[in-house]
């Protein structure tokens, strides 16, 4: 070990301890599950008593950083359910803020992405040739210059949000008003803007898990610690809302009810009810995010009514949309529905941050929602996805067969997969690069070893069997 303590600071030396193997751990150097020096091998490599190791590593235990087993010694935890990221300053600097940097493995596959020949399945994206560039192309050429080139109110367009009214009520029943919507640079910043508006460092919140939300760096980054809330083929188990609020006092729950990503499951209608008479109770709110509801394909039963509907205007539900999983990802525009207040205070947030959303992505989406089939594209969007869900589920069956299992999704952009053997995600991935092939690991959403997630709107519809072939023969 390269790393020595300091006999001449203030700061006792297991603290020291403790916030060496913290950086190691949120930078990568430890990777999840790798493996820690035994207590006695630490103590004398640092040449302390072993009583100071033995402090220290009960720390990173009890903050869920490193776990220990008899056998298998002391390791990194492979998951970070229930930790709170602590960064001390000058782990801040050295990382340029309190921004969380990128997993090292997921790096490695976004580098990987761009290496001529590979087939990815690891995007969240639908693939370019799925985009409505001729409408929109048409759109914008109708848009006058000269209103684009100033800044907008932070809540948004008032005819972007008015129009949101109509689509919102007209698709998924939520009646809403223009002061309860706020505009955002995608689904993103709308949680971006939670965690800086109704949230504070420390703070626990209950996620789904797996979930994507757990690979944002948003979260830890604003010093949250996130609790699991286990998802079955009914989507997540609202009792468990009640478990956590009495252990850990979560401030609020975040759920993907409709086609999860990346499970695909769908929140029951009786869980739905459950969920919000718990939290009614308890008093805590319900973040929920809808970004894949309107990708109902074209097997899929008739769509459950939105928590936000359902909560009938109460005000406990926070609703979030996107038009980057139905139009197109880079205009950036997503949307928050929740009481005036909370408007009124995220958008007095987000001027501060970037003067609003682009003014031309949102008056070139307006114009496109009045003038445009934009119908028309989501149900060629829904028949597009439908056939590349069941090329992929085809050409699993032929050519990875019972090395692995996986779901019939009836939405979203993604199957979900159990590999019958677990393979470390380090090994798995670099055999899958040399393979020519990509795809997330489900670790990477908080689950366990053994998952993976493969989108099926990711890549050109062509190269999807050859993805899959190329998939089978790395297994």
């Amino acid at each position: 070990m390269d790393w020595m303590l300091d006999p001449t600071s203030d700061e006792p030396l297991f603290r020291q301890i403790v916030r060496h193997f913290e950086e190691c751990i949120f930078t990568g150097t430890y990777p999840p599950g790798s493996p820690l020096p035994t207590e006695r091998l630490l103590a004398a490599q640092l040449q302390v008593n072993r009583s100071t190791i033995t402090e220290a590593y009960a720390e990173l235990r009890a903050s869920g950083l490193i776990h220990s087993r008899q056998g298998s010694g002391t390791r990194v935890s492979e998951h970070l359910w229930g930790v709170a990221q602590r960064q001390p300053n000058w782990f801040a600097y050295t990382n340029g803020g309190t921004f969380i940097p990128t997993q090292p493995l997921v790096k490695r596959i976004r580098e990987a992405t761009a290496r001529p020949g590979i087939i990815a399945f690891n995007g969240g994206e639908m693939n370019p040739e799925l985009f409505p560039h001729h409408e929109l192309q048409e759109t914008m050429h109708t848009l006058p210059l000269t209103r684009l080139l100033g800044y907008l109110p932070p809540e948004g367009d008032p005819a972007l949000r008015l129009s949101l009214c109509d689509y919102m009520r007209e698709e998924h029943g939520i009646v809403a008003t223009p002061d309860q919507i706020l505009i955002t640079s995608g689904a993103q910043q709308a949680l971006h803007l939670i965690t800086q508006c109704l949230l504070r460092p420390g703070d626990a919140i209950a996620l789904e898990g797996p979930s994507y939300m757990y690979s944002l760096g948003v979260f830890p980054s604003a010093g949250l610690r996130l609790f699991r809330l286990p998802v079955d083929a009914d989507g997540l188990e609202p009792e468990q809302v009640i478990q956590l609020y009495r252990k850990h006092k979560i401030k609020l729950v975040i759920t993907n009810p409709t086609y999860q990503n990346p499970t695909g499951t769908v929140l029951s209608l009786k869980r739905r009810k459950r969920l919000l008479a718990i939290c009614e109770e308890i008093r805590i709110p319900v973040i929920e995010d809808e970004a894949y509801g309107a990708l109902r394909l074209d097997d899929a039963p008739p769509p459950l009514p939105t928590l936000v509907s359902l909560n009938k205007g109460n005000g406990l539900v926070v609703h979030i949309g996107s038009f980057s999983k139905t139009v197109a990802p880079g205009l950036r525009i997503g949307w928050v529905v929740a009481p005036p207040s909370v408007i009124s205070r995220m958008a007095d947030a987000k001027k501060e941050i970037d003067h609003g959303t682009s003014t031309l992505s949102q008056q070139l989406l307006t114009a496109y929602l009045q003038k445009a089939d934009w119908r028309g594209h989501v149900q060629q969007l829904k028949t597009a996805l439908t056939r590349r869900r069941d090329l992929m589920r085809q050409a699993l069956s032929e050519h990875v067969g019972d090395k692995a299992s996986w779901n019939h999704p009836k939405g979203g952009y993604s199957i979900w997969c159990q590999l019958k053997k677990p393979i470390a995600d380090q090994d798995l991935i670099e055999k899958a690069i040399a393979h020519g092939v990509l795809f997330m690991p489900g670790t990477i959403y908080g689950a366990e070893p053994g998952f993976i997630r493969l989108s099926y709107a990711c890549p050109a519809e062509s190269e999807i069997v050859e993805g899959i072939r190329r998939l089978g023969r790395m297994l």
